[in-house]
């Protein structure tokens, strides 16, 4: 049976939806997704540029790709100077590990702290060495007897090296600058403020070497060393004595 008007003409629309618009199981029409189908475009030709940069340099025909913003370090220190070259001959009998703690305060009278002030509290860490240098042994000072038996040596009395101040191990634990001294370090600061501490700290450790004992330790160090040595030799009986440098 015929149907009215145009019921009996195919449609590939359903009712209800807008012509043009793609249904579901309906294939989409060319020229259809607008920017976001040509952002899938962009996006899978990068992937494929990418994949094929990455197959050409693997075959060494480009070179390889760096940061170019990568951290760079510059070394521009200068050679090192040669000052002197000198023989020693010192033999170190002893040495001592101290530690000190520097409580430096530099302030102003009538002037309150929280104004102008420094203090700093340093924990300093070094060592000290004792030791009877050899190359001052005058003519005479080595006495044989005559039977071989027994030798008489007279040393100059040890002496105490400089100290050597272990950085790595010495810290500043405390610090306080009032406003004044905050607003000087910004414009320039005291580039000495520093050394005076690392040298009082060093006075200190050469103070605390000096009352503990260690020139004494490496007499008798050295006593013992010698007498072994010398008894090796033959000798019997062995003296030791020591004179002020």
């Amino acid at each position: 049976m015929a149907r009215d008007g145009d019921s009996n003409e195919p449609t590939t629309q359903f009712p209800g939806l807008p012509a043009g618009d793609d249904h579901p199981g309906s294939a989409p029409r060319a020229g259809g997704g607008g920017p976001a189908r040509g952002l899938l475009w962009v996006l899978g030709a990068a992937a494929l540029a990418v994949v094929v940069l990455l197959g050409v340099q693997a075959t060494g025909l480009l070179p390889e790709f760096r940061n170019p913003f990568t951290k760079e370090q510059t070394d521009r220190s200068q050679p090192p100077l040669l000052l002197s070259i000198r023989d020693l001959s010192r033999y170190v009998a002893a040495e001592g590990n101290y530690q000190v703690v520097v409580d430096l305060q530099n302030d102003r009278r009538n002037v309150p702290d929280w104004l102008l002030n420094e203090r700093t509290l340093f924990v300093g860490a070094g060592t000290v060495e004792a030791y009877v240098d050899f190359s001052t042994i005058s003519e005479g000072a080595i006495v044989r007897s005559a039977d071989g038996k027994s030798v008489e040596i007279r040393l100059p009395a040890p002496q105490l090296g400089d100290t050597n101040l272990d950085m790595e191990s010495s810290y500043v634990f405390a610090e306080e600058r009032g406003l004044l001294n905050r607003v000087g370090e910004l414009v320039g600061g005291d580039p000495n403020r520093q050394q005076q501490v690392y040298r009082l700290a060093e006075e200190r450790i050469t103070t605390a070497a000096r009352d503990s004992g260690l020139t004494q330790r490496a007499e008798e160090n050295t006593r013992k060393m010698l007498e072994g040595l010398l008894r090796s030799l033959g000798y019997e009986r062995v003296t030791i004595t020591y004179v002020a440098p």
